[in-house]
């Protein structure tokens, strides 16, 4: 399928992350204090270069675990709306850690949440922690600009 034919799932959003914000592998070891974390899993059920679905704070969450840390994702891809990117393959592309989606194959980067084949799409990352007894919990997500949000909306349309 070309790219030009792909279409953003309905209310699929743009989003924002400011200049010089930490990756989501920097959440790794307790960052945002001030939000709430929900305990998921242990960091050791995890499988290296795979990905696992979880509900946290209401949500679907895709999970990842590689040799550069955890990583998580919004489960949902924007482009089909079908909650799949857990079941993506995990590999590296252009240096990136990256997630490729099983529907139409759009990579997004684990690090970002960026997608590498449509500079406008991005899926919010999650912060992650792993606490003293290897219990990994899930903040809250980036949130996302209004601006790029309306526009986003404007556009699924």
């Amino acid at each position: 399928m070309k790219p030009s034919t792909h279409r953003r799932a309905k209310g699929a959003a743009v989003l924002s992350v400011p200049d010089g914000a930490p990756p989501a592998a920097a959440s790794v070891h307790g960052d945002g204090a001030d939000a709430a974390w929900q305990p998921i899993c242990r960091l050791d059920d995890l499988i290296p270069d795979a990905g696992i679905a979880a509900r946290a704070h209401g949500e679907q969450v895709a999970v990842f675990l590689t040799e550069a840390g955890p990583f998580a994702l919004d489960h949902v891809d924007p482009f089909c709306g079908a909650a799949v990117l857990a079941r993506g393959i995990v590999g590296e592309l252009q240096g990136h850690p990256v997630v490729a989606s099983p529907m139409y194959k759009q990579h997004f980067r684990l690090d970002t949440g960026q997608c590498l084949e449509d500079e406008t799409v991005r899926v919010r990352r999650w912060p992650l922690r792993v606490d003293a007894d290897g219990v990994l919990s899930v903040g809250r997500p980036e949130t996302i600009h209004p601006l790029e949000a309306a526009h986003a909306s404007e556009t699924a349309a």
